[in-house]
């Protein structure tokens, strides 16, 4: 009982000082790509990727690496840009750059694994998404053709005038958009850190010398390619591996790789470019990130005084009051989502019970004086698509609320399909609803 308390202690202790190390460079990321995305033009990427060409891979790539854009964000974006007519090298360079990183990733790759970790996983990024590009357009040659016109994609509003406005702007991005959409994967990636720092102390992995080879870095791309991580939640992991004595080779494949692709996206790329530009893509993210991580870790071979990446993990976040700030406040920011989201649940969970319904009333003087049962809310279901992840659901659940006549609204992310309560029969037609999902880039149909 005693060692199971001691381990306890020991995991909320390694929980609460990544959270300490990893906050403040989270939020200043955050804070970063909010700037961005209210002071940049609308339609900025779009614009300056319309013209096929090396040129053009070169923008996207360029433009994918500091966008905080998860493997399944990138997606919409992605289908974006070819419906524009950007060229299928352009779109695999801007898929396969931009969620291996981003603002937010890189202060939160410094902050765990140091500065020279950081820098080279950004030019791994850049390298990887040119290359990609290049094989795409080498390997077929013709110009991009646009998507179908009911393909998802993401509406771009103008960007808003004033500071009231934009600052409105600025949090639904951040609070909303973006820490929405990867306050799970944060949290996950914060608590099995821990557990990695709490069974495998710092040195585990030193004896076993065939994760220092080749079989390593194999292993570690077998198990991140079909892994959904976000690219800034995947670092606490990775660092806790390396303090552990993983290889920082095997580390960065798993940086590289497992932001990159997962299941769910595999098979969108799929749909939407073809079975020549998801094999080329996935076979660039495999090569580029084995070959990265092997030479990293040539380069410390040879210059072992640049210090090993990791090395300081858990080790002076707990200095000071400032840094227990910082984590009481990212703390307080996940727990608020995860009560919301757990809230969220219990209601889906709560209405998909039949409901009871009272007997009627044939004698009429209960409907005289207003105590008649109340007829059943109409329900309508619809069939969506484009969701790819929680924050599109909830994205669906907000523009289906917006319509006038609609009670609650709630999407079976797994079904494609959202399930609206109306007010009162007839109070919105399915004409209302489908219009207002295509206004917010999500082709519907009505399903009953």
């Amino acid at each position: 009982m005693t060692a199971l308390l001691n381990t306890l202690e020991s995991f909320f202790a390694n929980a609460w000082t990544t959270t300490a190390e990893l906050a403040p460079w989270l939020l200043l990321g955050l804070t970063v790509a909010g700037l961005l995305h209210v002071l940049l033009p609308a339609n900025f990427v779009r614009t300056h990727l319309g013209r096929p060409g090396f040129a053009a891979i070169f923008k996207a790539a360029a433009f994918g690496v500091p966008l905080p854009l998860c493997s399944c964000g990138v997606i919409p974006a992605t289908v974006g840009l070819k419906k524009d007519g950007a060229s299928d090298g352009a779109c695999t360079a801007f898929l396969v750059s931009t969620p291996q990183t981003g603002v937010d990733s890189i202060a939160v790759s410094a902050a765990f694994l140091g500065w020279p970790f950081a820098l080279y996983k950004v030019v791994a990024a850049l390298l990887t998404g040119l290359f990609g590009g290049w094989l795409v357009d080498a390997t077929d040659g013709r110009r991009g053709t646009p998507l179908p016109a009911d393909t998802h994609v993401e509406a771009a509003a103008p960007r808003p005038r004033g500071l009231r406005n934009q600052l409105r702007e600025f949090w639904e991005f951040t609070a909303i958009e973006l820490l929405g959409s990867m306050w799970q994967w944060i949290l996950l990636g914060i608590l099995v850190s821990a557990a990695i720092a709490t069974l495998l102390p710092p040195g585990s992995f030193a004896a076993e010398s065939w994760l220092r080879g080749p079989a390593g870095l194999l292993l570690m791309l077998a198990i991140s390619l079909p892994l959904y991580v976000c690219a800034t939640g995947s670092v606490p992991i990775a660092a806790a591996l390396v303090a552990a004595g993983l290889p920082p080779g095997a580390a960065l494949v798993f940086l590289m790789a497992g932001p990159a692709s997962n299941a769910a996206t595999i098979g969108a790329i799929w749909k939407s470019f073809g079975r020549r530009v998801t094999l080329i893509y996935l076979g660039v993210i495999a090569a580029a990130s084995l070959l990265m991580g092997w030479a990293f870790d040539w380069v410390l071979r040879l210059a072992p005084a640049a210090g090993h990446p990791g090395a300081h993990l858990h080790g002076e976040a707990a200095a000071g009051l400032r840094p227990h700030l910082w984590a009481a406040i990212l703390a307080a920011i996940l727990a608020a989502y995860a009560w919301r989201g757990l809230r969220t649940w219990w209601e889906r969970r709560r209405r998909r019970r039949p409901a009871a319904t009272a007997p009627a009333c044939a004698c009429g003087t209960c409907a005289v004086r207003g105590t008649a049962p109340a007829a059943a809310a109409a329900a309508l279901v619809l069939r969506v698509s484009g969701m790819s992840c929680g924050n599109c659901a909830q994205t669906v659940e907000r523009a289906l609320r917006a319509v006038p006549g609609v009670a609650s609204a709630t999407v079976d992310l797994a079904a494609g399909e959202a399930t609206v309560t109306l007010a009162a029969p007839a109070a919105a037609t399915p004409a209302a609803l489908v219009a207002a999902l295509a206004a917010a880039g999500y082709p519907a149909e009505a399903a009953r």
